[in-house]
C-alpha cells in the first residue's frame, strides 16, 4: 500500500483502531457490575472473584511495554489483527466459563491480547496520519480512551439488568470481528524499522512479568489484604523491586533490549511519560470513585449514573478536537497548564458536593472535568513524543501507555484506601460532636423515637430503630466528607504533575528536534 492509499484511508484505518481500542477499555471496567452475578453463578466470594479483574489488568500491563518489540518481531498488521483476534476469541471463552479457575485463565488470554489495541493503536495513527494532522489523530484516538472506561459500567449495568453477565463478554465477538476484518485489510507496515536480532531477550522478559506483575497484583490485593501488614503483601513488594531492578540491568547491558530504555534519555520524553502516569491517576481513580459516589451514597442507577457521566465524555471530545488543532499551532504546554487548572476547578466543584445533591448538580463539573481532560490529552500525548525518532515511536507510545495504565492502577488502589481512611477519621470526628449527650441529638432521638412508636412498637425497639438511624447518618456524612476530600486532592494531583512541564524542551507537537 502506497502513502497515497494510506492517506485516503486513514480516517477508515483510524476508525478500525479505535474501534479495537473502545473494546479493550470497556472491558477494563464492565466486569465491576456484573461481579454479584458472577459471584451467585460460579459460586465463589468477592476475593476470589477479584482474581477476574486482577489477571486480565495484570496481563494487560505486562503486555504494554513489549508491544514496540513483537510490532517489529510479528509485523505491525500481524501483531495488531492478530491481537485483536485473541482478544475476541477469549472473549468467547470468557462468557462460556463455568468455573472461576476457567474464567481467570481466560481473562489473562483476554488481557494478554487487549495490552496491544491502545500502544499500538497509537503507533499506527501516527504513522498513517501526516505530521500536520496528527493533532486530529490523536483527538479521535482520545475519544476512544475517554469514552471507554466511562461506558463500561453503564453498558455493563444495562446488559446485567437485562440479559445475564456472560452477554458482557459476547457483545464483543461481531465488533472484534469487524475490527480485526478492517485492521487486516487496511493497516500497512511502517516505514521505519530498526534492526532486528535474530535473539530474544528472554531474561528481559522474564524480570519484567515478575516485577510489573508483582505490582499490578500488590495494588489490586493491597487495600483488602491490609497493605503492608500483610505478608502476601510484603512478598509482592519484593518481587517488584527484585524483578524491576533485575529488568533494568539487564535493559541496559543487553545489546538487543526487549525494551529500549535508551528511550529514557530523552528529557522531554521522560517528563511526559511521568506527567501520563500522573494524568492516569488522576483519570482513573475519579473514574472510579464518582459512579461509586453516585450509586453506593446517593442510591443511583447505573443507567442514570451513566447518563449523567455522559456530558464529560462528550466534552472530552470537544476538549481533544480543540487541543489537537490548536496545540498544532500554539505551545503545547500551554493547553496541558490550562486543562489541568481547570481540572482544579472541576475537582473543587467536586469538592463541594453533599448528599442532597441531585443529578443535575454533578452535569457541570463533570462537564467541565471532560473538557479539562480533552485539553490535556491530546498535547500531551503529541508532545511527549515529538522529540522522538519515527523508528522509536513504538517503543515510546507503549511506555507512555504503560505509565498512564499504572498510574490508573495506582489511583484506584489509593482511592480504596484513602475513602476506607478517610471515613473512619471522618466518622470519629462527627461521633464526637453527634453524641447521644448533646441536647440537638437527643432532641432529634426522641422526635425519631415517638415517629417510630406511632408506627407500632415498643419504647426498647424505636429507641433501637433511632440508635441505628443515627448511625445510618453519621455512616453516610462521614463517606460524603471522605469523598470531598479525596476529589480535592484529585485536583491538588494533576496541577502538581503540571510541574513537570518545565523539563519539557519544547512545546511543539511534531517534530521537536530529534525526530528528524
Amino acid at each position: 500500500m502506497n502513502r497515497e492509499q494510506i492517506y485516503r484511508n486513514r480516517y477508515l484505518i483510524a476508525f478500525a483502531v479505535v474501534l479495537a481500542s473502545m473494546l479493550e477499555l470497556i472491558d477494563s471496567t464492565i466486569v465491576n457490575v456484573a461481579i454479584p452475578q458472577m459471584m451467585g453463578h460460579l459460586g465463589v466470594t468477592l476475593e476470589e472473584v477479584a482474581w477476574v479483574n486482577t489477571g486480565y489488568i495484570v496481563a494487560n500491563v505486562i503486555i504494554l511495554p513489549l508491544t514496540g518489540w513483537l510490532s517489529y518481531r510479528l509485523g505491525r498488521r500481524n501483531y495488531y489483527t492478530g491481537s485483536v483476534l485473541l482478544f475476541t476469541v477469549s472473549s468467547f471463552f470468557c462468557g462460556n466459563s463455568t468455573s472461576l479457575e476457567a474464567l481467570v485463565f481466560w481473562r489473562i488470554v483476554q488481557g494478554t491480547g487487549g495490552g496491544a489495541l491502545i500502544s499500538t493503536a497509537q503507533a499506527i495513527l501516527y504513522d498513517v496520519f501526516p505530521e500536520e494532522e496528527r493533532g486530529t489523530a490523536m483527538a479521535i484516538f482520545g475519544i476512544g480512551v475517554m469514552v471507554g472506561p466511562t461506558l463500561g459500567p453503564t453498558i455493563g449495568g444495562w446488559i446485567t439488568d437485562h440479559y445475564s453477565w456472560p452477554w458482557i463478554f459476547f457483545v464483543n465477538l461481531p465488533v472484534g470481528a469487524i475490527a480485526a476484518f478492517m485492521t487486516w485489510r487496511l493497516v500497512p507496515e511502517p516505514e521505519h524499522k530498526p534492526v532486528q536480532s535474530p535473539s530474544v531477550d528472554w531474561f528481559g522478559l522474564a524480570f519484567l512479568i515478575v516485577g510489573i506483575g508483582g505490582l499490578q497484583v500488590m495494588l489490586e490485593r493491597g487495600e483488602s489484604q491490609d497493605w503492608f501488614a500483610s505478608r502476601e503483601i510484603q512478598t509482592y513488594l519484593a518481587l517488584f523491586v527484585t524483578g524491576i531492578v533485575a529488568f533494568i540491568w539487564q535493559e541496559l547491558r543487553t545489546k538487543n533490549p526487549m525494551v529500549d530504555l535508551r528511550v529514557l534519555r530523552n528529557r522531554q520524553f521522560t517528563a511526559g511519560m511521568s506527567y501520563a502516569f500522573v494524568f492516569g491517576l488522576a483519570l482513573y481513580a475519579q473514574n472510579f470513585a464518582l459512579p461509586v459516589f453516585l450509586q453506593n451514597l446517593l442510591g443511583h442507577t447505573a443507567w442514570n449514573t451513566g447518563l449523567v457521566l455522559l456530558p464529560g465524555a462528550l466534552a472530552s471530545a470537544v476538549g481533544m478536537a480543540i487541543g489537537g488543532k490548536l496545540s498544532a499551532r500554539w505551545d503545547a504546554r500551554l493547553f496541558i497548564a490550562g486543562g489541568s487548572a481547570l481540572w482544579f476547578l472541576a475537582m473543587w466543584d467536586h469538592s463541594q458536593f453533599t448528599t442532597e445533591i441531585g443529578l443535575h448538580d454533578a452535569v457541570w463539573p463533570i462537564t467541565l472535568r471532560g473538557l479539562a481532560l480533552g485539553l490535556v490529552f491530546v498535547p500531551l500525548a503529541n508532545a511527549t513524543v515529538a522529540d522522538l525518532k519515527p523508528s522509536q515511536l513504538p517503543q515510546g507510545t507503549g511506555l507512555f501507555n504503560l505509565m498512564r495504565q499504572l498510574g490508573g492502577s495506582v489511583g484506584i488502589a489509593l482511592t480504596s484506601t484513602f475513602l476506607s481512611h478517610y471515613s473512619a477519621e471522618s466518622r470519629s470526628a462527627l461521633v464526637t460532636h453527634l453524641s447521644p449527650e448533646s441536647e440537638p441529638v437527643r432532641e432529634w432521638l426522641t422526635r425519631v423515637t415517638l415517629g417510630a412508636m406511632r408506627q407500632g412498637g415498643s419504647l426498647e425497639e424505636a429507641r433501637h430503630r433511632a440508635d441505628g438511624l443515627l448511625n445510618m447518618v453519621i455512616d453516610r456524612q462521614a463517606s460524603m466528607l471522605a469523598f470531598d476530600r479525596l476529589f480535592l486532592l484529585m485536583g491538588i494531583a494533576l496541577i502538581c504533575g503540571a510541574c513537570l512541564l518545565v523539563f519539557f524542551r519544547t512545546g511543539k507537537t511534531v517534530g521537536g528536534g530529534m525526530a528528524h
